[in-house]
């Protein structure tokens, strides 16, 4: 996307003065393009991901530990939101931090591009970091950009921002993918760690352009508080060096030592934080009650998660040996396929917007809970869409690339009827106590599906058969059919929130 700098009459000393970005604060021009190459590096590694782990020239894993491993991967970036968000308030402040970030996720890849199984883990890991970190701070510094809440081009510089993402994503594995599997796997993890790199230069080339506010630290820590932190930091460090050492000096050690514990991490982390929220007296019975329905939108987005991600394993995985990867004669890399959902959300979402604006002005426009309740059962359609593939690949035919598509297409309506809503549902039904925390709270969902994936793949759970693919999509259905039907008693719960 071009960028438009104009002249704009603006008050001076505001944030966004002078030039412009398509009528927007100039920073936002500078955030933008950062999170268009971290999510072109992410997306790129994370195309490349599950078929290096499979494949022969790679790590040559089985499926269901290369599954369990990308998963996991996954539920870390989302579960390290919440302490990069909290680095961000209490240490180093969000444009700081970004720009350490960006550093360590520029490392990673260049870890992950050295020829080594062993340094493949240690740059899987350290992504994982920068992104949590990264993913919690940029957003934040998009809302520092305009004159609080109210201001009128606030949502516009959101949609604006996530168009970034989209650019990033859409681009990253017809770019990255192509070099990984065509050329070599390694250069396809160094050219992710060039387009983070090029995001950092940038970054801090235009970070004049950000607001003041970026480099402040919010609620700086105590001398008391940073010498409990590090103490707390040592001994949990210190109890996990000594648990390994002995774990790997019996000869005991396998893969599943780092990916059990990470993905029970995934899945009590994320139970633990709604269940102190929850029992928290200091929330009023109004705040309870927005806790209660609160919880029936995070199991069922954690159930939506589940599926939807592993259009980047199981589905990837599948298409790499079962698949017919053309069209019209015409050979395409199977990490191609993750461009799908990213150029049709930028194609969907405009028309969306335009519906539910249709419908709001007839006062048709369906209700948060029926929105959330149709995303969660498209994605549950979108395994039973998987089922055919599946049975031409078990009668020992390759599968249409158009079926896997399809199977791309439904999910990405579903995310469009789920996701924005979920954002929007997390922010107003927070409990004005943990305002700032809850956004991380709804990233926790994306964690606990993920991990639990993870946890289906180490037990040994083949994800690729018919029946366990048919009891994910009706689990999905059926979550959304329970979610339509209590949708008054949710409503009633939600108080005066719609």
């Amino acid at each position: 996307m071009a960028s438009s700098l104009t002249k704009d009459s603006v008050t001076p000393g505001t944030p966004g003065s002078g030039k412009t970005f398509f009528g927007h604060p100039r920073g936002l021009a500078t955030l933008f393009m950062t999170e268009m190459w971290e999510r072109f590096s992410y997306y790129g590694m994370r195309a490349l991901l599950p078929l290096y782990l499979v494949a022969p020239g790679g790590l040559g894993l089985s499926a269901g530990t290369a599954t369990a491993i990308y998963s996991v991967y996954l539920s870390l970036v989302y579960l390290l939101t919440m302490p990069g968000g909290w680095f961000g308030d209490r240490v180093w402040g969000p444009r700081k931090t970004v720009a350490v970030a960006g550093g360590i996720i520029m490392l990673g890849h260049l870890t992950l591009a050295l020829p080594s199984s062993g340094t493949f883990y240690a740059g899987l890991g350290l992504v994982a970091i920068g992104s949590g970190l990264l993913k919690a701070n940029i957003s934040t510094m998009v809302g520092q950009l305009y004159q609080g809440p109210d201001d009128p081009r606030r949502d516009g510089g959101f949609t604006v921002f996530y168009m970034g993402i989209n650019l990033g994503a859409f681009a990253a594995p017809l770019i990255i993918g192509t070099i990984g599997e065509n050329v070599d796997w390694h250069l396809g993890f160094a050219l992710a760690a060039l387009g983070m790199g090029l995001g950092v230069a940038q970054f801090l080339l235009g970070s004049r352009h950000l607001d003041a506010q970026s480099s402040v630290v919010p609620k700086p820590l105590s001398d008391q508080e940073k010498a409990s932190t590090l103490r707390k930091a040592a001994l949990w460090a210190g109890i996990a060096v000594v648990a390994y050492a002995v774990v790997g000096f019996t000869g005991n050690y396998t893969l599943n030592w780092v990916l059990v514990p990470l993905t029970l991490l995934g899945v009590i982390v994320p139970v633990m934080v709604i269940a102190r929220i929850k029992r928290d007296k200091d929330l009023d019975r109004a705040e309870q009650s927005k806790m209660s329905a609160y919880i029936w939108f995070f199991v069922a987005a954690a159930i939506f998660w589940m599926i939807y991600d592993q259009g980047g394993s199981t589905l990837s995985i599948f298409a790499d040996s079962s698949a017919e990867n053309s069209v019209f004669g015409w050979d395409f890399p199977v990490s191609w396929y993750q461009s799908v959902n990213p150029v049709l959300i930028m194609a969907l979402a405009p028309v969306f917007a335009w519906i539910w604006l249709a419908l709001n002005r007839r006062g048709k426009e369906p209700s948060t809970i029926v929105k959330f309740a149709s995303g969660l059962m498209l994605v549950g359609v979108s395994f039973f869409l998987f089922l055919a593939p599946l049975s031409i690949a078990e009668g020992g035919h390759k599968a249409a690339a158009l079926w896997l598509v399809a199977i791309y297409f439904t999910q990405t309506v579903g995310e469009l009827l789920l996701s924005p809503v979920g954002l929007s549902v997390t922010t107003k039904m927070a409990p004005a106590k943990y305002a700032s925390q809850m956004m991380g709270v709804w990233f926790l969902a994306v964690t606990a599906g993920d991990a639990t994936t993870g946890l289906l793949s180490i037990a040994g759970v083949d994800l690729n058969k018919t029946g366990i693919v048919a009891m994910e999509a009706t689990l999905a259905v059926v979550a959304g059919v329970a979610v339509w039907m209590y949708r008054n008693k949710v409503k009633s719960l939600m108080g005066d929130v719609r």
